[in-house]
């Protein structure tokens, strides 16, 4: 197994972050209209993760070469590789066999978002 870098007495790496999520990289194996089935019950199933607080984040991405395939990426928060895997595996994406999926460890370092609550109309915003 390839050994983390850590930098220590660093006051540029010492307060990151480090925060250990696992990246699932999913993309399709079927063709669209098969895939379009089971958005509805993937859907679902994402915001129950998210709920739960497993799910970080998730999306499609597209390629800037629009010849390639549209992919996903979801980012989930577990304890290990095999737990991300149980997450990935019970997809239903991954399960009916539309999509097939990698898992990476992600450590999460730098980056920053901001969020603005308006009192008035009771919305919010995430940038």
């Amino acid at each position: 197994m390839e050994q983390k870098m850590t930098v220590t007495g660093d006051p540029h790496t010492d307060t990151m972050l480090r925060k250990e999520l696992y990246v699932i990289f999913t993309k399709p194996v079927a063709p669209r209209e098969e895939i379009r089935k089971i958005l509805p019950e993937h859907l679902k199933r994402q915001v129950e993760l998210e709920k739960k607080g497993i799910l970080f984040a998730a999306g499609p991405m597209d390629p800037m070469d629009e010849t390639k395939t549209r992919t996903g990426m979801i980012i989930v928060r577990a304890n290990s590789f095999e737990e991300a895997d149980e997450i990935a595996k019970n997809d239903p994406m991954h399960s009916s066999g539309v999509r097939e999926y990698e898992i990476w460890q992600w450590s999460l370092n730098e980056g920053s978002y901001s969020v603005t609550v308006n009192y008035s109309d009771q919305s919010a915003s995430i940038e």
